[in-house]
């Protein structure tokens, strides 16, 4: 039986927010794949499918006792790593990337589980070199104490980018900045880091992809407009022909007429706003600013820095992808292939969303059940 403190506790603002924003996603993928001789696509069906499934791995991850999990999830990211190089070597190839290992009945990623496990990987380590004895004085942590952990993320890093899968790749190294600097890493770290990558940026550039290449070169305004620059091209022209309300659902030209690649997939906010216009794509970017603010408070009041540590983590790549998905999409950073958080397509990364804010809900609701 649940106990009645779980509802009295629930964090409905953010779940609400939530259930909102996958009905947007189901719309617009609704609009972006519909055609006359078939009215729900596959792509329509499998997401319905990931929604429906998903708000149940929404609502395990809130109502499960996590606590026994620490452990197990430490261990298991070193499962993830193993998954990671296992699909370098034997894992399905896909438009040019090795990110999918089949399991027959689906395709799923193993970068998508470093998104949810990493906190937990880290929050752990800290919890047992005693991380306390040195938050709560003034003693500064040592920085020995970081060697493990930066080591860590720097070959999930790698693994991930050698796929290639340079945007989850970003995601994941700036969500362990991130928890690296909310922890109390010495930000000497942070000045080192820049000068290093400043001074390796040649060698750093060399070993990118040329179509990654590319993509840094087009956000600088190279490339044909008919070629490189196409896809960035088609998503302004969509945005702006959006205008201040839109053209009306299932009425975008760039969208219906196929001008859009990926219009379903990383691009559907370039959809949402041809359609919604600038008030639809402000509504979006409200939710998502609501739904973040929610949950940032509910971390200031949790009195365990470990579940402070799992929460901020669990929330940065969420909010990372959001703003790398729109970034890129409005022309203000390259395209890295990173989907928009509950409104794109693709089963794996919403499941490891709900997974995630399900996850922290389950904190917001156990700071007053203990």
């Amino acid at each position: 039986m649940i106990d009645r403190r779980y509802f009295r506790y629930f964090d409905w603002i953010s779940f609400c927010i939530t259930i909102i924003l996958l009905i947007i996603g189901l719309l617009f993928i609704f609009s972006s794949t519909y055609n006359s001789e078939k009215m729900f696509s596959i792509f329509f069906k499998k997401q319905f499918f990931g929604v429906v499934s998903g708000i149940f791995i929404y609502l395990y991850f809130c109502i499960k006792d996590l606590k026994r999990f620490d452990r197990l999830g430490y261990l298991f990211y070193f499962v993830i790593l193993f998954l990671l190089t296992y699909s370098l070597f034997v894992s399905v190839l896909t438009m040019g990337a090795k990110r999918w290992i089949s399991l027959y009945f689906f395709k799923f990623q193993p970068s998508e589980l470093s998104k949810l496990f990493l906190p937990i990987f880290i929050a752990y380590y800290f919890s047992e070199n005693n991380l306390n004895d040195y938050k709560f004085v003034t003693q500064q942590i040592p920085f020995k104490k970081f060697f493990f952990p930066i080591s860590i993320l720097l070959i999930s890093f790698v693994l991930i980018g050698k796929q290639p899968d340079l945007g989850t790749a970003l995601v994941i190294l700036f969500t362990g900045l991130i928890l690296l600097w909310f922890i109390g890493i010495n930000k000497k770290f942070f000045f080192i880091s820049m000068i290093l990558m400043t001074i390796f940026s040649p060698f750093l550039w060399s070993i990118l992809k040329p179509y990654q290449k590319q993509r840094i070169l087009v956000l600088l305004g190279q490339g044909d407009i008919k070629k490189e620059r196409y896809q960035l091209e088609q998503s302004k022209i969509a945005i702006g022909s959006g205008a201040l309300t839109g053209k009306g659902f299932m009425q975008g030209t760039q969208n219906k007429l196929a001008f859009l690649p990926e219009n379903h997939n990383d691009f559907i906010f370039s959809v949402i706003c041809e359609e919604w216009g600038f008030v639809g794509a402000i509504f979006v970017l409200l939710l998502f600013c609501i739904l973040f603010i929610r949950i940032s408070f509910i971390i200031f009041q949790l009195n365990s820095f470990f579940e402070q540590i799992i929460a901020v983590g669990l929330i940065s790549h969420f909010m990372l992808s959001v703003c790398i998905n729109i970034g890129m999409v409005v022309g203000i950073l390259p395209i890295v292939g990173i989907p928009l958080p509950l409104i794109s397509y693709g089963i794996t990364h919403l499941w490891i969303n709900l997974a995630s804010l399900g996850w922290l809900n389950n904190i917001a609701i156990r700071r007053f059940y203990y």
